[in-house]
């Protein structure tokens, strides 16, 4: 019994089923409706062998329970917004092509990314695309954008962003507004909340010797992972309200990737996406 806890468009979840079934069991997990209808065409095949249901995988715990499930053999996260969604003009994740500044996973909730750009007061706006897309030049940004409002699309966006970065600390291998759209993104979709909750969340559901495993592509998702991945192994509880943590708590797992694995020159070269991708794992041990 496997999960996969972002099921995207469905491609590792066909590859582990490839290698579970028959007599296995996958369930897939999507807040994306979209996403969620592509996979069901791509995993029919399956038949009875895949479940997928659209939630937000920090529920993953109740997700299993609502199928009777109490115990899986691995999870897995890949982490981040989709190809799909990347190519969906309509879906507001992309600035190369104009689209409504919009970002939501689930398109049941409220909060779009409009909402924060043109209603968030400059220095909250300047806070969170540091926050979240560790820019340098949030405040610049945020006091153009501030100025150009409103801003109705993706492009409109990108020009105030790319305008405000001074053209000699443009970054060589992205967009200058890479990080402030990415940073819109994580807000408007709370992920970094809901990963620090799926993880131990996850960590709970596996059996003995099973696997986690979480695949990132950028450093505030990556440094989530390693931190929570070692505090779960260490028996580390938080106190309330803060971040320090003290051992007392159970120990949930084994870290397996010291360092974390990263695509080879062949992989970047068929999947230029991949390029930032690292892998981390770890297992689950009875303490």
């Amino acid at each position: 019994m496997y999960v996969d806890a972002t099921l995207g468009g469905g491609g590792h979840a066909e590859a582990i089923l490839d290698r579970i079934v028959p007599g296995g069991r996958l369930i897939g997990i999507d807040r994306d409706e979209q996403a969620l209808e592509q996979a069901s065409r791509r995993l029919e095949r399956f038949g009875g062998a895949v479940t997928l249901i659209r939630e937000n995988f920090a529920a993953i715990r109740a997700v299993l329970l609502s199928q009777g499930i109490d115990r899986v053999d691995g999870v897995l996260f890949d982490l981040g917004a989709s190809t799909m969604q990347f190519a969906d003009p309509q879906r507001g994740f992309s600035f190369s092509v104009a689209g409504p500044l919009d970002m939501r996973m689930d398109r049941r909730q409220r909060l779009t990314a409009s909402e924060l750009v043109n209603g968030l007061a400059e220095r909250d706006l300047a806070d969170l695309i540091w926050r979240y897309g560790e820019e340098r030049w949030s405040r610049r940004i945020a006091r153009g954008i501030v100025r150009a409002r409103p801003l109705a699309t993706t492009v409109e966006l990108a020009e105030v962003v790319r305008r405000a970065i001074p053209r000699r600390a443009w970054p060589r291998t992205i967009h200058p507004a890479t990080r402030t759209f990415q940073a819109l993104r994580i807000a408007v979709n709370d992920e970094l909340s809901n990963l620090d909750n799926a993880i131990p969340a996850a960590a709970e559901v596996l059996r003995e010797a099973g696997r986690l495993c979480a695949i990132t592509f950028h450093s505030l998702e990556d440094r989530t992972i390693k931190h929570t991945f070692l505090r779960l192994s260490r028996g580390c509880t938080r106190s309330p309200g803060s971040s320090a943590c003290t051992n007392g708590g159970k120990r949930w797992l084994r870290v397996l990737t010291k360092k974390p694995i990263t695509p080879t020159p062949e992989e970047i070269e068929r999947n230029p996406r991949a390029r930032s991708a690292k892998l981390r794992a770890a297992e689950r041990i009875n303490t």
